[in-house]
């Protein structure tokens, strides 16, 4: 304990060298030496949380680039943003459609109306809207700048019909099918979709990447001694000799939203609280965070429990309410969503990661049926799948709050990422889509009353561990209590 050095300069870099800490130069200077020991404890605190300077952990050549991290400052929308931002989705998701070679004959929706003789058509548009006819058939409305048409996809095609079923209104699609008279038979529907041809990559060295989410700290029932334990592994003090050497070669620490539990953020919430303040929420929640060994790097972005707007994109947490955070020397703050590229090395690329908390995903378990009668909200893996083939986090306009920027849409998932992480669910699990890790992650509270009318069933203090060189993944399970 910190109580036991002596109260030398000398003696307190020892102190933190011994744990592979060095301490700036210019917070060294600003500390006075320490007549008395009872000032040690401030000191202590001081340095690990990196009050007013930093304190750096030895390099290791973990890297972290920020590919993408939303940055506007707030103003004003109107009626021409909401238009503006739905015309920027449609083109970059047309783009990626365009690139399908199903698409090669692509025709605007205004020529396949002006058509009378009946003819093979390939066209990309908007769903406007979705029924089922009294037959059983699924009637779209599809719509680009040009215009709107009919879309019929007959119930004997029931490869076509299970498609069909789980889409949803908003998204763009492409179809190839036959024209009538104002109306388009579809014989394949196209999403703009993972290429096949995503390159599974794998780091030269073997290093280690680790996924976290939805600590709620400031809720009375946080588990903290399994997350201790969780510390007291990345710091090589317990496991079994491989889950040890595994620990020393941990280097990203992704951190998918709720810090905190936050204040008022649903009815009666003041029971469930042990910390009532949000600022000492961030504030306590900070020492935690600050106890993981500081040569690994820790990527944090916002969930809708954070002190900031619940409208999506979020932009990175704000400093007025976790300006401790914002001074950790291993931490890197991006928006929600967000993509970082972590591992670049000479001749290697690095991993491109999204992250967004996944305010979302209970919508899509909801209202898709192919999720729905596989489990729901338990089910991330298909909800994250699901995502991914519409390239956009949250396709349906009443999916998510969400800002429109008329030039745009920072929710469609333009560059094809490596890992996806996500969380919002408490569910733990790990699952592969054309080369994708896909990453749901747990939480830190067990399932509360609210929760539970939420259709949440919480997996709390599992861990998903990745190996960066075989891109092999596991769960570590730091807790017994699972509800």
């Amino acid at each position: 304990m910190i109580q036991d050095l002596t109260c030398s300069k000398k003696e307190l870099v020892k102190y933190f060298l011994d744990r592979e800490m060095l301490i700036d130069s210019d917070i060294l200077s600003r500390i006075k030496v320490a007549e008395s020991c009872d000032e040690l404890d401030e000191i202590k605190k001081e340095l690990l949380i990196g009050a007013g300077a930093s304190v750096k952990g030895p390099e290791t050549g973990g890297s972290v680039e920020i590919i993408s991290c939303y940055d506007k400052e707030p103003h004003k929308r109107e009626v021409q943003h909401f238009v503006g931002y739905f015309n920027a989705r449609y083109n970059a998701l047309k783009a990626m459609l365009m690139r399908r070679q199903e698409m090669q004959g692509l025709t605007s929706i205004s020529r396949v109306i002006s058509r009378k003789e009946k003819d093979n058509v390939s066209i990309i548009g908007l769903v406007l809207e979705k029924n089922e006819t009294p037959n059983g058939h699924i009637m779209l409305t599809l719509e680009d700048p040009t215009g709107k048409v009919k879309v019929l996809i007959n119930k004997n095609r029931n490869d076509l019909l299970a498609l069909g079923r789980d889409i949803v209104l908003d998204e763009t699609i492409g179809i190839v099918g036959v024209n009538g008279d104002n109306i388009v038979f579809a014989n394949s529907l196209l999403f703009p979709d993972i290429p096949m041809t995503k390159e599974l990559r794998k780091s030269p060295e073997e290093e280690y990447a680790v996924f976290i989410g939805d600590f709620h700290f400031g809720n009375n029932e946080f588990l903290k001694d399994d997350f201790l334990k969780f510390v007291s592994w990345l710091k090589g003090d317990t496991g079994t000799e491989s889950q040890r050497d595994i620990a020393s070669k941990v280097k990203y620490i992704f951190l998918v939203g709720d810090l905190v539990e936050g204040v008022g953020i649903y009815p009666g919430q003041e029971k469930d609280l042990e910390i009532d303040d949000i600022y000492q929420q961030y504030e306590a929640l900070t020492e935690y965070i600050a106890m993981i060994p500081t040569h690994m790097k820790i990527i944090i972005c916002p969930g809708n429990h954070d002190a900031m707007r619940i409208a999506e994109p979020q932009p990175v947490l704000y400093k007025d309410f976790a300006e401790s955070i914002w001074k950790l020397p291993n931490v890197v703050l991006v928006s929600n969503p967000a993509m970082v590229n972590v591992g670049k090395k000479e001749g290697f690329p690095g991993f491109d990661v999204l992250l967004y908390h996944g305010f979302s995903f209970p919508f899509y378990a909801d209202v898709v049926k192919g999720i729905r009668e596989k489990g729901g909200q338990d089910r991330s893996d298909l909800i994250m799948k699901f995502l991914l083939q519409r390239r956009h986090l949250a396709p349906m306009h009443t999916s998510t709050l969400y800002l429109p920027d008329a030039e745009k849409d920072y929710l469609v998932i333009d560059k094809v990422p490596d890992f996806f992480i996500t969380g919002h669910i408490h569910r733990a699990a790990i699952a592969n889509y054309r080369n994708i890790t896909m990453i749901n992650c747990s939480t830190w509270i067990p399932t509360s009353d609210y929760q539970i009318k939420l259709g949440i069933k919480a997996q709390p203090s599992k861990v998903p561990v990745v190996n960066l060189r075989t891109r092999e993944a596991r769960i570590m399970n730091f807790g017994e209590k699972e509800t």
